[in-house]
């Protein structure tokens, strides 16, 4: 143990009361003198030899302290230097000298005296290991407080840390470091170094935590005010831009007079108002203003309560159809019994219309023909490709880039509250991970509920009942099924020969020819340049190719117009094959001879009617059967039918009846690269069978369509109307088709149902018998002649 030595000695001093603060014996202090009493006491020191007693007060606040109001323990100090300030006090160096342990105090002639036994004791050696810890201790505490300390420097630092006495470095730890002076008071009043040292490395770790602490709860205050006054200066700044500007108006008054101003619903109105408060409350440059603001706007656009009321009638209606189409017979009968039926009983609610075809056909184009003809406005909704329910319910106005739907879009754009609604494309929806759209029309399609449409981004219910609903699809497979049941489905079919050339006529051309800059003087089409145009060079279900061949004539009689090569041009078929180049189109040649195992079918494509013909080829073999030219699962299932009927009546037929065991049978479909299935080609393969295997000829006019069962008996099928077309077109003066189609004839062409015989069949042994020559036992078949329309079933390639 290291060996002390103490010292003590009886004084008795003037002395000064210092306030919030303590000297050490060993460390510099400035002290400002400004009290009379403490005036007086250093000017009885300095006419001494310069030691005066710094004793510290219990309280700061106390101005008169009386000896109970003082510490025990103080510091006798030097005075070292001096000078006055301007308040008449004094500024006043003092270096300690030793503590003191104060016996008593007086107070006389105007000053404190204080008797006191000065007391120091010294360690002879230097510190211990266990002494050198606690002071390294205390040397960390204060490197990590340093940066939130407010007075601690590097120079104090170093100079603690080249203290190598305890005493010492405890009296300049305590004057330099803590803050708190009855904290220094604590450590004051150890005479003993070493315990000194413990008391202070307890009181340092104290007084620090509540420093970090301190600092801790200062930033964050000042992050707060920095972030305040930033907020505040900004929104000042802009306050003046749009001063500079012109644009002080003030806008919560605004939106206040548009929503007074409107005609909205009164729950509406509630939910504006409630908003607008809101947007009130919100500072200017807050990320919830701008959502307020986009809600507020989108709901005073749209029209809550505008309504288009303009009548019509039905007469008026038909001659709106009629101009803008030819043809649409059934859209058209369709629209005029809802305006008729709107006219007699206005209160009805609207029934939701899918106008289902190919391509083409004008199913969008007659919808803005409806509007028109209702004098109602127009929006146009395209879904196709749509994969998010939020297209048509909106997002939430909480997230980020939030929308309404297309719905409240679309009615918005048109500017009423009950507008002509046309869900482009209804078919081409489709689901993902995101929701199912096509879900979401069900409230929007549905009489019942659309009252009520909610859109997510709106919050608000939104009456859609008096908006008028025509869908479009050209897959009617592709259509949900909840939503079928909710729409009245109407087909449109492919336009004859005939309709094409009246709507090139009255619509396309002159279209064309005020596009291109040309008029019927300058540029004039035949009759039989049309005819080449719709037979060669188009083959489509609709008029859209048609339309882009009759532009390009344009162009190019533009061209020569513009060129000084002519005034005018006249357009004949001569002129469409320069211009176009040759027929991008041929039809169907017929056989010139009455062949053996040929036969015309009939298919139903997306383009229209085909002819296709059906070939079968018989050979020696073990029997297998070869089918070729792309055929689906149906066909080659009725192929299977075909060869398991011909088995049945082979005897009939004068056919080996064990054709299966020694004949290979090769039936072929030809443009084998298009795929091709249905079941509508069974009559057409029995047929060809029949003849290859009996050697019969077949009649090379006579075209067939039909499904057969293992029975033979012949099933109806769809698509009659575009057969008939092709039929008649490539030069068949007979048709055969199933006896349970006599219904759909009504429907057919009228030029078709001129020019052609047809035959119904209830048996594949009635198409037998109008087909094949010279069959043994061959009975006379009757004749009926026959007019319907097509069945409302599937038609794809070659199908029913």
């Amino acid at each position: 143990m290291p060996r002390t030595i103490e010292r003590a000695k009886e004084l008795s001093l003037p002395m000064i009361a210092v306030r919030g603060t303590v000297a050490f014996p060993g460390v510099q202090m400035n002290l400002d003198l400004i009290r009379d009493a403490s005036l007086h006491a250093f000017s009885l020191a300095s006419e001494s030899d310069g030691r005066i007693l710094l004793l510290s007060q219990k309280d700061a606040e106390i101005d008169a302290p009386t000896e109970k109001d003082f510490y025990h323990v103080g510091t006798v100090c030097q005075i070292k230097r001096v000078s006055r300030v301007e308040d008449g006090g004094l500024a006043v160096v003092f270096e300690g000298i030793c503590r003191a342990k104060v016996s008593s105090i007086r107070y006389e002639n105007d000053c404190f005296f204080a008797s006191a036994i000065c007391k120091t004791v010294h360690v002879e050696e230097d510190a211990s290991s266990d002494a050198e810890e606690k002071m390294q201790a205390v040397l960390k505490m204060v490197e990590d407080i340093r940066p939130m300390h407010p007075i601690l420097n590097d120079d104090i630092v170093k100079a603690a840390t080249a203290l190598r006495a305890p005493g010492a470095f405890c009296d300049f730890i305590a004057s330099a470091a803590l803050l708190n002076y009855k904290s220094k008071q604590r450590i004051l009043e150890v005479f003993h170094p070493l315990t000194r040292l413990d008391r202070l490395l307890f009181v340092v770790e104290e007084e620090f935590q509540f420093i970090a602490l301190e600092y801790s709860i200062h930033r964050q205050v000042k992050e707060r005010i920095d972030q305040h006054q930033k907020e505040y200066f900004l929104r000042e700044q802009a306050k003046v831009i749009q001063q500079e500007l012109g644009e002080d108006d003030d806008e919560i008054a605004e939106y206040h007079t548009r929503i007074e101003a409107a005609e909205l619903p009164e729950q509406v109105k509630e939910k504006l108002l409630k908003e607008l408060g809101r947007l009130s409350k919100t500072p200017f440059g807050a990320a919830e203003s701008a959502v307020l603001r986009s809600y507020l706007d989108t709901c005073l656009e749209l029209p809550w309560c505008k309504r288009t009321d303009a009548a019509t009638t039905v007469k008026a209606a038909r001659a709106v159809l009629d101009a803008d189409h030819a043809g649409l017979e059934k859209i058209k009968a369709r629209i005029l019994e809802y305006i008729a039926v709107k006219q007699l009983a206005p209160d009805v609610k609207n029934q939701i219309i899918c106008l289902v075809g190919p391509p083409g056909v004008g199913k969008t184009s007659i919808a803005a023909s409806i509007a028109r003809a209702m004098k109602r406005k127009y929006a146009r909704i395209s879904l196709g490709g749509i994969r998010d329910e939020a297209d048509i319910r909106g997002h939430r106005k909480t997230y980020v880039g939030a929308m309404p739907g297309r719905i409240v879009e679309a009615i918005t754009s048109a500017g009423v509250s009950n507008p002509v609604l046309v869900l482009d494309e209804i078919d081409k929806l489709s689901s993902s991970m995101h929701g199912d759209p096509a879900s979401a029309l069900l409230e929007v399609l549905d009489p019942e509920q659309n009252k009520y449409f909610r859109d997510h981004f709106l919050e608000l219910p939104l009456d859609l009942s008096d908006c008028v609903f025509i869908a479009t699809a050209n897959d009617y497979d592709s259509i949900p099924l909840p939503l079928i049941d909710r729409m009245e489905i109407i087909r449109l079919s492919s336009y004859t020969r005939t309709e094409k050339f009246t709507i090139a006529k009255k619509h396309l051309l002159p279209k064309q020819l005020s596009r291109h800059g040309l008029s019927k003087r300058t540029l004039r089409f035949t009759d039989e340049a049309l005819y080449e145009l719709i037979d060669y060079y188009t083959r489509e279900a609709g008029v859209r190719t048609l339309e882009r061949e009759i532009a390009s004539l344009c162009r190019k009689a533009a061209m020569k117009i513009a060129e000084g090569e002519a005034k005018s041009v006249r357009i004949t078929p001569a002129i469409v094959a320069e211009m176009l180049g040759k027929r991008k189109f041929l039809r169907e040649d017929l056989e010139k001879t009455n062949p053996v195992g040929v036969v015309n079918g009939l298919a139903y494509t997306q383009s229209g009617g085909d002819l296709l013909k059906v070939e079968a080829l018989v050979m020696d073999g073990t029997g297998k059967v070869t089918l070729t030219g792309s055929l689906g699962d149906v066909m080659k299932e009725s192929a299977g039918l075909a060869v398991s009927y011909i088995r049945t009546v082979a005897k009939t037929l004068g056919i080996a009846e064990d054709f299966y065991k020694t004949k290979d049978i090769h039936i072929h479909f030809p443009e084998g690269a298009v795929p091709k299935d249905g079941p509508s080609a069974g009559v057409a393969m029995s047929c060809a069978l029949a003849s290859a295997l009996s050697g019969a000829p077949t009649h090379r006019d006579v075209a067939m369509t039909g499904e057969i069962t293992l029975h033979g008996k012949v099933l109806p099928i769809g698509g009659l109307k575009e057969k008939t077309m092709a039929a008649y077109a490539s030069g068949i003066r007979t048709v055969l088709i199933p006896k349970g189609n006599e219904k759909d004839l009504d429907e057919i062409d009228s030029e078709a149902r001129a020019g052609l015989r047809f035959v119904l069949c209830d048996e594949i042994t009635d198409a037998f018998r109008e087909v094949l020559l010279d069959v043994p036992h061959r009975e006379p078949a009757p004749e009926k002649p026959l007019f319907t329309a097509p069945a409302e079933q599937k038609q794809t390639q070659l199908c029913r």
